[in-house]
């Protein structure tokens, strides 16, 4: 083959047709190539720099391709390279032909060098070499960072094929991992080591460099604020020994910049409407060990509130009443999040109304003379929506039936955004799925809209362990098995076996939530149990039995649970442990078999803004059940509970909870010790499990009570950990008291208040620290109490604990 060169081509050119054809019949036996550069020659440890593709043109006449050689390929099959090439035999080819050809077989990216000719006998010469196989990728000199966490970076890998284009990407992404972790003058360097059989190796040599923290963040022009609150704004920090776990001490000039905005939100948030940094500057110290940063403000004035209007151009939607939804009255101050949280509400009642998609636009107008802001609401409504579709996406587990009837719209419903809203709350108190996403798209016509559900899926299977250490060295041990969606149907099967110095258990429960395909949670239990409670009472007591659940909503809030239950309940004593006047009337009356046999309700009302965290709202339950529908054992038990919620911030979130009950007996019957109320440990913090309440002061036996009442007061606190590690922590303090058991037992046959049974109804009280972690072996709970209010005869613990496993 003869390759031409560029002069040669411009001479070409300058001939007139007929020579042209008249020198290439002279006898130029190799073909006018459209070609690359050559690759280098491979030698063992030499860095190879790739030439860039270059195409010389072809003849100027059109030339009917006789057939199609291609030579010089080893690995990929001739046909494979046929299949990318845009010219086949018979077809007629001139310069621009052979120009694309060249360019799609480069774009494929398989080959380093790529030549076209056409030879005087119409045969077309396609000339490849192939880009080398990637042997191993190797990395040098990182010692920050891990191997393996720099393999996930990159695309090069072992038996994947070797392009300039992506190396330059790895190096790339390799430099911004090093500048992510602090690094800023990380540098590398890709080199490639030729092997024999066109294989090479990738070498990433990395100069990692000192990392660069940040020495002191200094501001300029703040009066309203001291530099520790502004600091306390930032996400970056100062690098400070004790920050071992936090990569945010290191300068991130990204990181940088989401902190001005943190810093306006700050201000504007506090009515500095006009704030503004002027300037964000980072300076590297001589030794390049840290930088500091110099961050200068412009405060500018304080502003309130003036005039707020809502304008609309719809007149189904009133602007009067808009404007008492708004969460903005004229003279408060200034507050940049009261905005969104303004558009939200409209945006809200807007759908509430059937109008999905609506454009809301806030306009502002400063009065300097007077620091307000006149904020102007203006609406632009499209016409009215109807669910075209609901698509149920990311559930790979769990059946769409089970997805679709918890949404309260379907295909053909107007749209309304406060069902959407209460559907996403629905799927999120089934408790399978991590994350929901309800949203809503244009669907076939401008009056249609798709609704697009996306759920990523968590296990609901789990083995649930539970341990606690008392101040008396109790040990407790729990182990259960639940699957809250099995088969994927939303069904609940709880299969337990339960091991404890405290309780051992076998039990059996089934939910079918969607009873007869109706809006009916039904289902059954059947247990047996025995409950070891010598270590806090002198008694056993064992319960065999079943029963029946039927629940149904009477409303978007409100649940309504029926039951019936029949057990057989035994209590056991010690031997002669009441023979010899050793127990109390209050445990040895309650000795023997008995038949339970009882109906009752539960009625739950929810209005909390969210099932798993909430930050507003309430929530409250009422539970009453009848003894004695025949059976032996005759009582009304009736039970109450609320918790309300209040987030200050979504990381301060303040909760108060209250819980009380009574059990009554009838028919002449005393209220027996297995149907009494026992409260300490997880029920009532800084006490052991049955630490509070009537006591035989002679055996220490706990006796349960006929009455309790709890309040507990809760406040989450940020403990400065990210957020992927999972711990949340709190605050809390419980009081309550445990009580009046029957009459019978507490005085003696004069009617004098007995010496032994103690039963006085004083308040108790505690304090501590909650930490909640969500580790990689399912959620774990520590609870580190100090007592404030105490009987002597109480029994408390300081440190509890709680885990268990998910599969």
């Amino acid at each position: 083959m003869i390759r031409q060169d560029a002069s040669a081509l411009r001479f070409a050119r300058g001939l007139s047709p007929s020579l042209l054809a008249l020198v290439v019949a002279a006898g130029l036996s190799g073909p006018a190539l459209a070609q690359t550069a050559p690759a280098a020659s491979p030698t063992p440890t030499v860095v190879v720099e790739e030439a860039p593709q270059t195409a010389q043109a072809a003849p100027e006449e059109r030339v009917l391709v006789n057939r199609i050689l291609v030579r010089g390929n080893q690995r990929i099959d001739q046909t494979t390279i046929l299949s990318y090439l845009p010219i086949q035999a018979g077809d007629t080819v001139d310069a621009a032909v052979l120009d694309v050809a060249l360019r799609t077989l480069t774009r494929t990216q398989l080959f380093a060098n790529v030549q076209l000719g056409v030879q005087p006998n119409g045969d077309l010469v396609v000339e490849i070499v192939e880009n080398p196989i990637i042997n191993q990728v190797v990395f040098e000199g990182n010692s920050a960072l891990s191997e393996t966490k720099l393999r996930e970076e990159v695309t090069l890998a072992p038996r994947g094929i070797y392009t300039r284009a992506r190396v330059q990407e790895d190096v790339g992404k390799i430099v911004e991992l090093y500048r992510l972790s602090g690094r800023i003058s990380a540098t590398v360097t890709p080199k490639l080591v030729q092997l024999e059989q066109n294989r090479v190796d990738v070498v990433f040599e990395i100069d990692e460099g000192p990392e660069t923290g940040v020495r002191a963040i200094t501001f300029l022009g703040n009066t309203a604020y001291p530099d520790g609150d502004l600091q306390e704004v930032m996400v970056t920090k100062r690098s400070e020994w004790w920050r071992l776990f936090s990569s945010n001490d290191n300068y991130d000039p990204n990181r940088l910049d989401y902190d001005r905005e943190q810093l306006r939100k700050f201000y504007t948030n506090r009515g500095y409407y006009d704030f503004r940094v002027l300037s964000a500057i980072a300076e590297l110290a001589p030794d390049d060990s840290a930088f500091g940063i110099t961050i200068t403000l412009d405060e500018g004035d304080r502003y309130t509130f003036g005039d707020v209007e809502v304008v609309t151009e719809n007149d189904r939607l009133n602007p009067d009443f808009l404007k008492l939804l708004l969460p903005i009255r004229s003279g408060q101050l200034y507050e940049s999040d009261k905005i969104e949280s303004a558009v939200d509400a409209l945006t809200f009642a807007a759908g509430s109304a059937g109008y999905a998609f609506v454009e809301i636009e806030p306009t502002y107008t400063a009065n300097p003379e007077t620091d307000t802001i006149d904020i102007t609401f203006n609406i632009k409504e499209g016409q009215r929506v109807y669910v075209d579709r609901i698509n149920v996406i990311g559930n790979t587990r769990t059946l769409d039936n089970v997805i679709r009837r918890e949404m309260m719209l379907t295909e053909g419903d107007a749209f309304n955004r406060t069902l959407l809203e209460r559907s996403r709350n629905n799927l999120r108190a089934l408790g399978f799925f991590k994350e929901v996403a309800v949203e809503e798209s244009r669907g076939s016509a401008p009056d249609r809209s798709v609704v697009n559900v996306t759920v990523t899926e968590q296990p609901t299977g789990e083995l649930s362990v539970g341990a606690g250490f008392s101040s008396v060295d109790s040990f407790v041990v729990n182990l259960g098995i639940t699957e809250r969606n099995f088969r994927g149907r939303g069904q609940n099967v709880v299969a337990r076996v339960e091991w404890g110095s405290l309780r051992q258990q076998v039990d059996f429960r089934f939910t079918e939530p969607k009873f007869l395909g109706r809006d009916l949670r039904a289902g059954f239990d059947a247990f047996h149990s025995r409950y070891d409670l010598s270590e806090y009472s002198s008694y056993d007591y064992r319960s065999t039995g079943g029963g029946v659940r039927l629940s149904y909503p009477l409303n978007a809030y409100t649940l309504l649970s029926t039951r019936y239950f029949l057990k057989a309940d035994e209590i056991i004593v010690p031997n002669n442990f009441c023979d010899s006047g050793t127990g109390s009337t209050a445990l040895c009356d309650q000795v023997g078999s008995f038949l339970n046999s009882s109906a009752g309700y539960t009625l739950l009302v929810d209005r909390r803004n969210d099932p798993v965290r909430p930050t507003r709202g309430w929530t409250g339950t009422i539970r009453q059940d009848l003894a004695g529908i025949g059976g032996d054992v005759n009582y009304v038990k009736t039970e109450a509970d609320v918790s309300a919620y209040w987030g200050i911030t979504p990381n301060w979130v303040v909760t108060a909870a209250a819980s009380t009950g009574y059990v009554s007996g009838w028919g002449g019957d005393p209220i027996r010790i297995n149907d009494r109320f026992f409260k300490g440990g997880n029920s009532f913090r800084g006490f052991e499990t049955a630490g509070i309440g009537p006591r035989d002061l002679s055996t220490t036996d706990a006796l349960g009570g006929n009455f309790y009442a709890i309040g507990t007061l809760e406040l989450t606190v940020p403990n400065g950990l990210p957020e992927e590690y999972g711990i949340r922590t709190s605050l809390f303090t419980d009081v309550g008291t445990v009580g009046l058991l029957d009459d019978r037992y507490t005085v003696d046959a004069n009617g004098n208040p007995s010496s032994r049974i103690i039963d006085d109804l004083e308040l108790r009280a505690s304090a501590g620290l909650s930490i909640h972690w969500r580790s990689p072996m399912g959620p774990i709970r520590f609870d580190l109490s100090h007592i404030l209010g105490q009987e002597e005869y109480d029994k408390t613990e300081t440190f509890r604990f709680s885990t268990s496993t998910q599969f």
